[in-house]
């Protein structure tokens, strides 16, 4: 199925904000949400909306049967929206509602496999992913990915990973942050695919404000940014060093409650597990039924 490209439609949560890369001065962070966030069902369209909008049905049971294919062990290949006529967008748009997960990738000059930026929602439907890749020369992309989360925000961390920042001389009076480094490092080098996430919780060490900057310079800051909202306000940054994440969890009033460095290919919190990807199949079955017999009846 090939449909014209349409705008975004479901607004990316997390927003760029003020200065959201490293531009040497520190970190930045996210403009965060005051609140957090709990699964509400998506509203349903009127019976008399549903008739003549068998294409979008269609891309609704092709997103099912991706669903269906990841619990029997199959990869399922994304999903192009370009084309789809409006009323059908506008109905497949209900359905799948905005959920808990966002993510931005940003352009890097003279990239070529991930030119342009990427923006990326998650459905009210747990990995299932709405994504929006707007490229250098204009063209935009927008399409459904089912899966844990979303193969561009594992292949842009592996190309920042490529880039990484030249080491710097530790500044006089910073005594901590040396041990955290080189912990990280170790961490690195036996950390293997599969295995659980190494983290270190900066909360509970007793560092400067200046011993966090001097690490994020240290480890840099990628252009992969995610906000979880399914347990509190989460924001998740990837490091331009292989497999290394800063995770920052903040309560209602956006003070830092946990401040983290994890070790592992994607945070889990950023991620569909198994046991969600299966519910969203269920649901996703019972709405179905329910359009399809409302349809039938208008």
């Amino acid at each position: 199925m090939n449909f014209a490209a349409k705008p975004f439609p479901i607004p990316v949560v997390a927003d760029l904000g003020p200065g959201s890369q490293d531009d040497g001065d520190g970190l930045d962070y996210l403009r965060m949400p005051s609140g957090m966030d709990t699964y509400q069902p998506p509203r349903l369209p009127e019976p008399e909306e549903l008739v003549g909008h068998d294409t979008a049905l269609q891309v609704l049971h092709q997103v099912l049967a991706a669903l269906q294919a990841l619990g029997r062990g199959e990869p399922a290949a994304p999903l192009s929206l370009a084309g789809l006529p409006a009323d059908d967008l506008k109905l497949v748009n209900q359905v799948l509602g905005e959920g808990e997960v966002s993510a931005q990738v940003l352009p890097l000059p003279g990239q070529t496999a991930l030119s342009g930026n990427v923006q990326i929602q998650e459905s009210v439907f747990a990995g299932v992913w709405r994504v929006l890749r707007s490229l250098d020369d204009g063209q935009v992309h927008d399409s459904i990915e089912v899966g844990p989360v979303p193969a561009v925000l594992r292949e842009a961390a592996r190309e920042d990973a490529r880039r990484s920042p030249a080491r710097l001389a530790v500044p006089a009076g910073l005594f901590n942050i040396p041990a955290v480094l080189t912990e990280l490092e170790d961490h690195r080098q036996h950390w293997r695919a599969g295995q659980m996430a190494q983290v270190v919780n900066l909360t509970l060490l007793p560092l400067t404000p200046e011993d966090i900057a001097f690490m994020d310079h240290q480890l840099g800051t990628g252009r992969v940014l995610i906000l979880s909202r399914g347990y509190g306000n989460c924001r998740i940054t990837n490091c331009c060093v292989a497999n290394t994440w800063r995770v920052v969890y903040y309560n209602s009033q956006d003070a830092v409650i946990l401040n983290s460095v994890e070790v592992c290919d994607m945070p889990d919190v950023a991620c569909a597990a198994p046991e969600d990807l299966a519910d969203s199949a269920e649901r996703l079955v019972e709405v179905l039924q329910w359009v399809e017999q409302a349809g039938a009846a208008a």
